[in-house]
Formats: C-alpha cells, sequence, structure tokens
C-alpha cells in the first residue's frame, strides 16, 4: 500500500509527497523526497495530512503527530486496540480524521448493500467469509468486521465469520445471507491494491480543509 500511494500520487497533479516514514528502514527503495524511520517520525517535514497503513504498533506515533501539528490523519491501519480506536475517536475533536478498514468504492457500496439486505431478512442465517494474503497479520479482517456491523444494524444476532490466508490474494469479502432453500450472496473482489491506494488518495483531497471530526469514507466519496 505504500508502494501504490507514492506511486499514483506522484502521477495526480493534487499531491505533493513531503517524506514516506518506513518502519524497516529509513533506507531501501522508497521514492520519495525524506524517507524516515519510524522512531524519527517527529522529524517529518510539514504536511497537510498524513497518509497511514502501517501496523498497529506504528499507528501511536503517526497520531500523535497529526495531534502535535493539528493536521489531519487518513487511516487505513487494522487490528487497532480499543484503546486505540477510543484514542482515534477523541482525536476527531482536534482533527479532522478518518479511519477505514477499505479504501474500495465497490466496498463503501456493498456495506450498504448489506446493511439493507440483512435488515430485510432478519431471520436468516448470516455468514462473512473473506481471503488475503498469506502474510496478512489480522482476521477476521478489518473489512469482514465493518461487513459484520453493518449486520448488526438491521438484526439481532451478530454474523457468523470465516478467514483464509493464503498465496497472494489481495482481497475477497462474501456475505452469505441464507433462508430455507435459497442463499443470497453479495461479494466483492479485488485484484490489485491501487484501488484501495485510488480510493485514499480521493478521501485525502476531500478531507483536507475540513473541520475537525471523524469522518467516515462514504462521507467523503459518496458525499452520503
Amino acid at each position: 500500500m505504500g508502494g501504490a500511494l507514492l506511486r499514483l500520487a506522484a502521477e495526480d497533479p493534487r499531491f505533493i509527497v513531503c517524506a514516506a516514514i518506513s518502519g524497516r528502514s529509513a533506507s531501501g527503495n522508497i521514492d520519495a523526497p525524506v524517507v524516515l524511520a519510524a522512531d524519527r517520525i517527529g522529524q517529518a517535514p510539514e504536511f497537510d495530512c498524513a497518509l497511514d497503513f502501517s501496523l498497529s504498533a506504528g499507528f501511536d506515533g503517526i497520531l500523535a503527530l497529526c495531534l502535535a501539528r493539528g493536521k489531519a490523519l487518513v487511516s487505513g491501519t487494522t487490528g487497532l486496540s480499543v484503546a486505540q480506536q477510543d484514542a482515534l475517536q477523541d482525536a476527531g475533536n482536534r482533527i479532522p480524521i478518518l479511519w477505514a478498514a477499505n479504501f474500495s468504492l465497490g466496498v463503501v457500496v456493498l456495506t450498504e448493500l448489506v446493511r439493507r439486505a440483512a435488515a430485510a431478512l432478519p431471520d436468516w442465517d448470516c455468514d462473512i467469509v473473506e481471503a488475503h494474503h498469506k502474510n496478512k497479520q489480522d482476521a477476521p479482517s478489518g473489512t469482514a468486521l465493518q461487513l459484520g456491523r453493518a449486520i448488526e444494524e438491521g438484526r439481532p444476532r451478530a454474523p457468523e465469520y470465516a478467514s483464509l490466508r493464503a498465496g497472494d490474494i489481495v482481497g475477497e469479502h462474501s456475505v452469505l445471507l441464507t433462508g430455507i432453500g435459497e442463499r443470497l450472496e453479495l461479494i466483492h473482489r479485488a485484484t490489485s491494491r491501487d484501488i484501495f491506494a485510488r480510493g485514499t488518495l480521493e478521501a485525502s483531497a476531500r478531507i483536507h480543509g475540513k473541520p475537525a471530526a471523524r469522518y467516515r469514507l462514504a462521507d467523503l466519496l459518496l458525499g452520503s
């Protein structure tokens, strides 16, 4: 995701990349004007919006930096603890902030379809099956949990989850609503990480200049 964001931002005249921050090393093949190791995050140059796709261990530092400088944060880091989620919510009182498990436009629409379908079929069984590459650490995925929350808004029972980690699968999410003699399936398949990077860049462009608040991806991308 970091590489995709750097590559696509360089092609978009709306953006100027100020720096890249890597948890692994301050060197390597990262194409950015300034490359910093995570423990030097406080030395980052001035910026308007930070884009965070790290691990939960790196989240606290970027949130603290954005709060200290009064800058917007767009984050797709999953696996956050309850304390980190609480800190994210509190930060919305001071800076414009967006956290999303998935930055695909298709997933934004899928979430709304799932919400409506679950509310219309409250007595049907509901299962969420998700698949990702073998190196993804959290399970169920953040997107699966997002879909689960949408389901629970319209029905009393939580869904069941199943996760697969294999090969280089970018991301697949299937929601199955099963009744007697029939089944409804809502599916989203990602074949390139570029879709997430494009959605992230569009969200960051739209959050710029907004007042402090905790925003949803649908608020910024779909105007809902």
